[in-house]
């Protein structure tokens, strides 16, 4: 069986191409590309992994991450941040709230892939 990615990201190219490089590898990917419902759709999908922007419509994935890890839901769930800004405050507040890993756009093509199984232990 595959594993589930959850990609939370609103840039439409971004989407695409991450879309396709995961399914292309193997696994089964769902998006979203608001920050609103964000939390409601991780609940629900319940993704083996998360990967998660910062920056969203809506509501930052800063917010989003500090919803899904105090409530226990998705505590256990790997999340890989992705910000287009890699300032070291971002990332030490990333960690601190929960993210397993901290990605700055642009990434490679073989760095997602590479990070994706690290976090999912496959």
């Amino acid at each position: 069986m595959s594993k589930h990615v959850l990609l939370v990201e609103d840039e439409p190219n971004i989407i695409e191409a991450v879309s396709f490089l995961l399914s292309r590898d193997g696994w089964s990917v769902s998006t979203h590309s608001n920050g609103h419902d964000a939390a409601d759709v991780i609940r629900a999908k319940q993704p083996d992994v998360l990967v998660l922007d910062v920056m969203l419509p809506g509501r930052s994935g800063f917010d989003i991450l500090e919803d899904i890890r105090s409530e226990g839901v998705c505590r256990d769930v790997p999340v890989l941040m992705l910000t287009a800004r890699g300032q070291t405050k971002d990332r030490e507040r990333a960690e601190r709230l929960g993210a397993t890993r901290f990605m700055t756009k642009p990434f490679s093509n073989a760095e997602i892939i590479e990070t994706l199984h690290e976090l999912s232990g496959s």
